[in-house]
């Protein structure tokens, strides 16, 4: 081993060290607890422990808030993914214009949600959300409408939740943007005006391709973000009403830290990890289609 390749394991051994104790360790940590009745029983007294097999994975397969759970999940990012792409991709394009004035501030204005204490902010949505005093029914007030139990009623929750997740997170996503859209040769863009491209044909086969690999990058994040929501229904709605902003993350933290049956909840986090892992996969095959890895 030369004296190069020797500095750079040097440097390269404390990150491989801490992602064996971060991420590994607790990986496989999880999927043993999986295939046991790990409860706190047993943490009084590991005599208690018992090796279950599939039993946990069976048992969350027979319980009927497990799939309430998924489908909750599911939902939350087939609409929150898109929906938080899309905006802050509106948003990169907008303050990106040239005809736009002071982008600094409207990029600080609309990345500050994303930065700002995640319960804090949620419980001032809270108040906006609130039927009886809050803010957005008082608004609707002004114009006759009557107040709306935003997080009270079963088929509200959800949007009412996705649409403080979609305002915290698409912040972040609008950055990348922002750097990708600053990349894009503006000589392409006249070429394609000069034979006569309107706005969309540009978006389409000057702008989209070339911030292909940051779009890639948004989606694989958006997608692990929605499907691991846990803060924002936990704060803001309890998981109600009726469920229906139970998402898996919940329903795993519940199983965990409220019952004691980290058996199961460790079996929940080991099949949410094999479902995010082929989505990712499945990304990514698309990224290589595209030329965007």
């Amino acid at each position: 081993m030369t004296r190069q390749e020797r500095a750079g394991l040097a440097f390269a051994l404390p990150v491989l060290l801490a992602t064996l104790l971060m991420l590994v360790v607790p990986t496989v940590g999880a999927l043993l607890l999986s295939l046991t009745d790990f409860d706190i029983y047993a943490l009084a007294d590991l005599g208690n422990l018992r090796f279950t097999g599939f039993g946990n994975y069976a048992e969350l397969l027979r319980t009927p808030l497990f799939w309430r759970a998924v489908a909750n999940t599911a939902l939350f990012a087939a609409i929150g993914v898109p929906a938080a792409i899309g905006t802050s991709l509106l948003a990169a394009l907008l303050v990106s214009n040239a005809t736009v004035r002071w982008k600094p501030f409207w990029r600080l204005l609309l990345f500050a949600p994303y930065v700002s204490t995640l319960v804090a902010t949620a419980l001032v949505w809270r108040y906006v959300l609130d039927t009886r005093t809050g803010l957005l029914n008082g608004a609707l007030s002004l114009i006759g409408v009557g107040p709306v139990d935003w997080l009270g009623d079963p088929r509200l929750s959800i949007s009412a939740t996705l649409l403080f997740v979609v305002w915290k997170a698409f912040g972040y996503n609008m950055l990348v943007f922002v750097a990708a859209l600053a990349t894009v040769p503006q000589d392409l863009h006249e070429a394609a005006r000069l034979d006569g491209a309107g706005a969309w044909a540009r978006f389409r086969h000057v702008t989209l391709p070339a911030i292909g690999p940051s779009l890639l990058l948004a989606s694989v994040l958006s997608v692990a973000n929605f499907l691991q929501l846990f803060t924002e229904p936990y704060v803001m709605t309890h998981g109600g009403p009726a469920q229906s902003t139970t998402t898996l993350l919940y329903f795993m933290f519940d199983q965990g830290f409220t019952w004691w049956n980290l058996g199961v909840a460790s079996a929940v986090a080991v099949l949410l990890f094999a479902a995010i892992l082929p989505l990712t996969a499945a990304q990514a095959q698309i990224g290589r289609r595209y030329e965007w890895l």
